[in-house]
């Protein structure tokens, strides 16, 4: 039996409880929420389980060693005394990244820098060779995490943030991440049992995610690599038996999902990464107006969207456009329940409907609000 080890998720704010109970239906051990980040432990095929299967976590990081740190010299000396031979042979490459929250250190650059210098040294005095740094495709991805005196040495394994799911060939301007999507959609509540639309839907990010929800596909499949295939313990036939067991689980879905904008260009795309995604069983793509158009049937519909917010769009008459959200969702889209995205919180009083939540969020850098 391979041993139970400690991991941590990152995830975005406001996303901590879905990931927490991801974990739990995954069938982690010992979770416990932090901050933009979940603990939980398990063995080395439910950390591959994790890379492939979650849909709000942006990392899967494994600690190593966590250690007091005094000085820039103390932290030099301790990352040293490590046994970095385990992980990395001389001849492989290496890349750190550093996250701080401490009055000792300010620049998480020459935190990266020392460590990287301490992990060098020592192979170059003990075996007269050293590793590499490449940043791109390192042998091992190495993150340190410095909170006031106490700081934590992880591996990364995953490599490039995990909502770099692998489907999408072509995007928009202001694509909106598929971390965020999946977790829009989880907060909205669809379950799969109804019919889903996205009226304005880019480069459809959120219809595929809708799609992997509705059919319990992991997100992760399309990618073509996690950071721990260069370790030295990656066992392949495990990651094949860990990916067979999670498509195993996938279910039917037996609803429309319906992507409209109004940019011919951004259908195109849609369709380009429904395609790629082999979700075109699923979803259709068409070129509509939202403002020009009105739900057919009587049937519940279940809406998510992330419409412009004027970040990007100079041209964009706020008041009026989101004047318009209100009017084509209460005139024309009766029996639908509707959340979407944004980051100006003016606009939201235009819409003329009022939100029964509202679920505090971030779009990259920008405080929005899930309404």
């Amino acid at each position: 039996m391979e041993e139970n080890f400690k991991m941590v998720a990152k995830t975005l704010f406001g996303f901590e409880d879905l990931l927490e109970n991801e974990l739990l239906q995954l069938g982690a051990q010992d979770i416990k929420k932090g901050v933009r980040n979940v603990s939980f432990v398990g063995d080395k095929g439910f950390m591959y389980k994790a890379n492939l299967g979650l849909r709000t976590a942006i990392k899967i990081l494994k600690p190593i060693h966590s250690f007091r740190v005094s000085s820039e010299k103390d932290l030099y000396d301790k990352i040293y005394k490590m046994d970095w031979e385990n992980y990395l042979k001389p001849t492989g490459s290496l890349a750190i990244d550093a996250t701080i929250h401490s009055d000792l250190f300010s620049h998480s650059l020459y935190i990266a820098q020392k460590t990287k210098d301490a992990i060098v040294d020592k192979f170059r005095d003990t075996v007269g060779q050293r590793p590499n740094v490449d940043l791109k495709f390192p042998d091992l991805k190495i993150n340190v995490h410095i909170d006031r005196r106490r700081c934590t040495i992880s591996l990364d394994s995953s490599g490039d943030s995990l909502h770099k799911r692998g489907y999408k060939t072509a995007t928009n301007i202001a694509p909106i991440n598929e971390v965020l999507a999946a977790g829009m959609i989880m907060l909205s509540g669809w379950d799969g049992q109804s019919d889903f639309m996205d009226p304005m839907c880019g480069s459809g990010t959120m219809l595929i995610e809708a799609a992997m929800i509705a059919c319990n596909i992991p997100p992760n499949l399309m990618r073509k690599e996690f950071a721990f295939e260069r370790w030295q313990d990656w066992d392949v036939d495990l990651f094949e038996k860990i990916e067979e067991s999670l498509l195993k689980k996938t279910r039917d879905f037996h609803y429309k999902i319906t992507g409209y904008d109004k940019a011919p260009s951004a259908v195109n795309k849609a369709k380009e990464n429904v395609k790629h995604a082999q979700l075109d069983d699923f979803i259709h793509v068409q070129h509509e107006d939202f403002f020009k158009t009105q739900k057919g049937g009587d049937e519940k519909l279940h809406m998510v969207f992330n419409p412009p917010y004027g970040e990007r769009l100079e041209s964009l008459n706020v008041e009026e456009f989101y004047g318009d959200i209100g009017t084509t969702l209460k005139h024309k889209y009766p029996n639908t329940d509707v959340w979407f995205i944004t980051s100006n919180l003016e606009a939201l009083k235009y819409v003329g409907l009022r939100p029964s939540r509202k679920i505090k969020v971030f779009n990259a850098k920008l405080e929005s609000r899930l309404v």
